[in-house]
């Protein structure tokens, strides 16, 4: 949009489009596309190098990346294969509660039709469950951005249930946590630590008012000493 007597002007030497926007602009224009497809050619090869052969990471069925965990595989229906921290960066842990059981909940990550998972369950009693690898994206935060940003940690129990939320689920996750900032080297505050509802444009609300995230963060800030 040109503003009022520019239309159709020409600069010097009749070097002018006859658009009201100058060649040198359009110039700038093309490189300025230029380098913006130049820089989305590299970041889609950033996350397909990995899957040539010889490149992906080894895999082992059953290997966990917490040592503290056990390994039981969600579904692959639920998550997506990648080679993560190499093709994207991760920078959040996301916290959710499961709203139901333990069991429910691994019953549901396997399920295919499901279409969600976290990478981890916390029981009641601290116990620590793995169920997608570090490396993969699980679809756990309602937002593609945040999936492939994140790790996921669901908790057994449901929002409006304080008394569920058990020491030693806390200690157990806050240990979690505290691994996975210092792999990843993720500061440890709130805006890199943080609950499902607030993922932009999700539409849930755990962890919900009854989490102690000032108990929590402080328990996470400790393990990562």
């Amino acid at each position: 949009m040109g503003t009022k007597g520019t239309a159709g002007a020409k600069g010097p030497a009749g070097s002018g489009t006859g658009s009201g926007i100058s060649r040198r602009a359009v110039l700038i224009g093309g490189v300025v596309t230029a380098a913006g497809t130049a820089a989305l050619a590299r970041d889609q090869l950033k996350r397909a190098w990995w899957r040539l052969p010889g490149v992906e990471k080894p895999r082992k069925p059953g290997e966990v990346d917490y040592a503290r965990a056990t390994w039981t595989a969600a579904s692959e229906e639920n998550w997506r294969r990648a080679d993560r921290p190499d093709d994207y960066d991760i920078d959040r842990v996301v916290v959710h509660i499961t709203q139901g059981g333990f069991n429910s909940a691994v019953r549901a990550f396997q399920d295919p039709g499901h279409g969600a998972a976290a990478h981890y369950i916390v029981r009641k009693d601290g116990h620590v469950t793995q169920m997608i690898r570090e490396l993969d994206v699980a679809f756990h935060a309602g937002n593609r951005s945040y999936n492939e940003r994140s790790v996921g940690i669901e908790h057994e129990g449901f929002v409006d249930r304080p008394q569920g939320f058990t020491a030693a689920m806390y200690g157990a996750s806050a240990r979690l946590t505290a691994a996975i900032c210092a792999r990843y080297d993720i500061p440890v505050d709130r805006e890199h630590i943080i609950g499902h509802v607030e993922v932009p444009g999700a539409d849930h609300t755990d962890p919900g008012k009854h989490w102690d995230w000032d108990r929590y963060m402080k328990l996470v800030r400790a393990a990562k000493v």
